[in-house]
């Protein structure tokens, strides 16, 4: 790419380039890893019922089949993910989605439940190792202008994963229509990861993280080319607000809690937390609710049933798709804390809605209207709002030197909420019943909406220089 004009402070360059072509492939080699997250999330709630059904797994054996691999990807997320501000992000994009492959092939052939929950838990560590790497790398190389409407924009390639999911469910469902079918589910996940490891190998490092460690020249190079004009590293693309700890605490950022840190390490991980207990225990067993619901016969077979619930799945699942567009469409223009705040507030009243179905004289299957209202608030609102804004905002709050650990930190905390979610799903299903569980569920997005509301850092329009001081 022709460079002209004078030479330009590499910070003040890249937030305020043009975007390019190359920004556009850049941030498509690193979004594709969502992708994978979101193919995962659907496919294992298909599977969970046949897995039930071969190994004879109780409640709590079927919720650690479904939390194991975000149990993992908390492991991924919050202790390797500070790697990549050690490290480098370029680096881990090299490493976790061949971990993604190897381990999808494990879970495709594991022998009982218990080899089946180890794989489960290694794949998630890479999984969760893709959140803090892609979000920082994009964060720093996007233009500030049109920033978070491309960071939403990435993760809303997990609703693309989620719909492949659907696709790769219906279908072996339909094609193999056995209880060991799950198999080639999981199995399927090995070759979009080859696929996005072919592609990554051209990515480059991020330019920021190469200036503040003293690869200039380089860093020169890469910003350059995105910002189409000469730049220079100056000392404030160079300085450090926060020191990284040395050796392996760097596995561990202390100074996410010091005084200066402590308010984004709160707003960025305690939302997410929150969303996530609600939108993986929603998400993953939206077709064991829709069979409890409505969608199945009294006199239906066991696989008949999950594919009618899966097919259900899959059509609800076009509200996700739309929150995400719409997301994209308005973010820069409403900003992120407002579309969390009402995202938050429509998902508690969708829950709500479902909880109320539940309860009602004849149940979900007398009222399918309450039951669909309700899941389309739900998704439509969960993608338009929370579940966008909260991967986007840790990685434009914290800066630079701790991007990826504070990225990682809460994505961490995200998922042990999934986990929560997940695995006491199934468990309090089975005790309380559908109605009280869903009310809960509210409750936590309530607690999540204050929490944002309290402690709000707006980013729209803002440098990442500016947002780190």
């Amino acid at each position: 790419m022709t460079t002209t004009g004078s030479p330009m402070p590499l910070g003040k360059a890249l937030d305020g380039a043009r975007f390019s072509r190359l920004h556009r492939k850049f941030w498509l080699l690193a979004a594709l890893g969502i992708m994978l997250d979101g193919f995962d999330f659907f496919i294992i709630g298909v599977a969970n019922p046949l897995i039930a059904q071969e190994f004879d797994a109780t409640a709590w054996q079927t919720g650690l089949v479904s939390s194991a691999a975000i149990v993992g990807a908390i492991f991924g997320a919050a202790f390797l993910g500070p790697l990549g501000d050690k490290l480098g992000r370029r680096r881990i994009f090299h490493y976790d989605l061949v971990m993604f492959a190897v381990f999808s092939i494990g879970c495709m052939v594991a022998w009982d439940l218990w080899s089946l929950i180890g794989f489960r838990f290694l794949l998630g560590i890479a999984i969760g190792l893709d959140y803090p790497i892609a979000a920082s790398y994009l964060a720093e190389i996007l233009p500030a202008k049109n920033r978070g409407r491309w960071l939403v924009s990435a993760f809303a390639l997990q609703a693309v994963g989620m719909l492949l999911g659907a696709l790769v469910g219906v279908v072996v469902l339909l094609v193999l229509p056995d209880v060991s079918s799950w198999r080639w589910m999981l199995g399927f996940g090995v070759i979009p990861a080859l696929i996005i490891v072919w592609l990554r190998r051209s990515t480059p490092e991020s330019p920021r993280w190469l200036a503040q460690n003293g690869q200039e020249a380089q860093a020169c190079e890469i910003a350059s080319a995105l910002a189409a004009r000469p730049v220079v590293v100056t000392p404030a693309d160079t300085a450090r607000r926060e020191e990284q700890a040395p050796g392996i605490k760097a596995l561990v950022q202390p100074q996410l809690f010091a005084k200066g840190m402590r308010r984004r390490t709160v707003f960025t991980a305690v939302p997410w937390f929150l969303m996530d207990i609600a939108t993986y225990g929603v998400g993953i067993f939206t077709p064991t609710l829709l069979a409890a619901f409505a969608l199945t016969g009294a006199n239906s077979t066991f696989l008949a049933d999950d594919i009618a619930a899966t097919e259900g799945t899959a059509v609800l699942d076009i509200f996700l798709v739309l929150g995400f567009i719409t997301a994209i469409l308005t973010v820069e223009r409403l900003g992120r804390i407002r579309l969390q705040i009402v995202g938050f507030a429509a998902m508690a009243i969708g829950l709500v809605v479902l909880g109320t179905a539940a309860m009602l004289p004849g149940g979900g299957d007398d009222h399918l209207w309450l039951v669909f209202l309700g899941f389309a608030l739900f998704n439509f609102f969960m993608n338009a709002g929370p579940n966008a804004t909260t991967y986007a905002l840790p990685a434009e709050v914290f800066p630079s030197e701790v991007r990826a650990a504070g990225h990682g930190f809460a994505a961490g905390a995200a998922k042990l909420g999934a986990a929560i979610g997940v695995f006491f799903f199934p468990i309090v299903l089975k005790d309380i019943g559908e109605g009280p569980l869903l009310f809960g569920l509210a409750v936590t997005c309530l607690v999540a909406l204050a929490i944002t509301a309290a402690l709000r850092i707006e980013p729209r329009g803002r440098s990442l220089d500016d947002l780190a001081g």
